[in-house]
């Protein structure tokens, strides 16, 4: 049987009839489960919460609950979840707050591993990897394929970049850029490079990299430029690169200011 009798199960959920609920998982009003979904045992989903096909929530996992925001009062905000994620054991996901996006948002074939945190109005694209502990903070944005390592803390409204890697037990309180590695402390977080290994493994060519690295170069050791200036240089330098593209606009369009420190410092 895909429910089992020990599970509660809101008459107001909609869930499609291939989605697998274990013994004693809870599943309130106003959730909505998409085909071939899994909802471990003690599990916990509250809604108004929309999950697509083919997830696994872990035992335990709390997803959808109210936002841990002071000024929360009942509003209806939402979560919403794409596809092929896996949410593991005890893992949080909140929606969103009225005065945020109204809602969280979780796209595709994402893995938030053990005791994982995703506050109020974040929004995480597709392929993320969340390593045990790691706790985004409400309204942070993270890029496609970023991978944020055990314990890493991130401070709300912080914007982590595509194809970034952050090592483990960081703390984020600024924005990374995207293609970048990063590891440290809050007062001591550093830069090292390009993620070339990760840009590797996903198909990037030898030349993009290269001219990932020396843009990196330029805007980051650039002795005798300001960050502003050396920003500019890497835009008319490489205007045939997206991926450097992707970089310039990223430092551009920071409202908190972008993690600048390297291991030159």
């Amino acid at each position: 049987m895909p429910i089992h009798p020990t599970a509660v199960v809101d008459s107001q959920a909609e869930l499609h009839p291939s989605v697998i609920v274990e013994p004693y998982a809870v599943i309130g009003p106003h959730v909505r489960i998409g085909a071939d979904s899994r909802v471990k045992a003690h599990a916990v989903v509250s809604g108004p919460t929309t999950i697509g096909e083919r997830n696994l929530l872990g035992s335990f996992s709390v997803v959808g609950g109210d936002p841990q925001d002071l000024s929360y009062k009942g509003e209806p905000t939402e979560l919403i979840v794409g596809n092929d994620n896996q949410i593991r054991e005890f893992a949080s996901i909140h929606r969103g707050t009225p005065h945020g996006h109204g809602k969280t948002v979780i796209g595709n074939n994402n893995l938030l591993m053990a005791y994982t945190h995703v506050a109020h109005d974040c929004v995480i694209g597709n392929n993320v990897i969340m390593a045990n502990v790691a706790t985004l903070a409400g309204h942070v944005e993270v890029g496609d394929r970023a991978s944020i390592g055990g314990l890493v803390a991130v401070h709300q409204f912080c914007r982590i970049g595509t194809f970034s890697y952050i090592g483990g037990v960081s703390g984020i309180s600024l924005d990374v850029p995207p293609y970048v590695i990063i590891a440290g402390t809050r007062n001591r977080t550093r830069i090292s490079g390009i993620n070339k290994v990760g840009l590797k493994r996903n198909g990037f060519s030898r030349e993009t990299i290269k001219q990932l690295d020396e843009a990196f170069r330029i805007i980051f050791r650039s002795p005798h430029l300001l960050m502003k200036d050396a920003i500019e240089v890497a835009r008319v330098d490489y205007p045939d690169c997206p991926e450097v593209q992707t970089l310039v606009r990223f430092f551009l369009e920071s409202k908190r200011g972008v993690v600048k420190q390297t291991d030159e410092d």
